[in-house]
């Protein structure tokens, strides 16, 4: 089975913790990776009206990837899952910031192009609803049933 890392979101504007970073690394060091950063632009996507909150217009990825996506949203650009299906990837590792949201949403998207997200729950954090990230990993757990526990598995 090829893998490859998705690693959402881990950029400085959410503030992410040192052991998620570093975990982060150590997986797109491993396999073939995509990054995505988050960026603003209200035109796309209305943030602030609706939430009262934006990222940064400019921010970017703590983690070197094979490659980086920007993105508007809670949604997965096309680019990443074109990406993947050019690698002819398998198994999609997930990790980053918000388990509960832009990580689970990333999951939707891997799963309806057909390629099995696998969440790794020590390299996930979730939103301020649930920092832990649990909420996120039960979710995905109950959504797609793949679920690494330990990034030390994988390396």
């Amino acid at each position: 089975m090829k893998q490859a890392v998705l690693v959402v979101d881990v950029q400085p504007c959410f503030d992410p913790p040192s052991w998620l970073v570093e975990r982060s690394r150590l997986l797109a060091a491993k396999f073939p990776s995509i990054a995505t950063v988050i960026r603003h632009d209200e035109a796309k996507v209305p943030f602030f009206r609706q939430l009262g909150w934006k990222p940064r217009s400019i921010d970017d990825s703590l983690v070197q990837a094979d490659k980086i996506v920007l993105k508007y949203g809670y949604g997965l650009p096309s680019d990443v899952i074109e990406q993947f299906q050019i690698w002819n990837v398998d198994r999609v590792l997930v990790c980053g910031i918000q388990a509960d949201t832009c990580v689970l949403a990333a999951g939707f998207a891997l799963f309806d192009a057909g390629l099995q997200p696998t969440i790794v729950a020590d390299t996930v954090v979730g939103s301020s609803l649930d920092r832990s990230g649990k909420l996120g990993v039960d979710l995905w757990r109950h959504h797609f049933g793949q679920v690494v526990n330990n990034h030390l598995e994988l390396l």
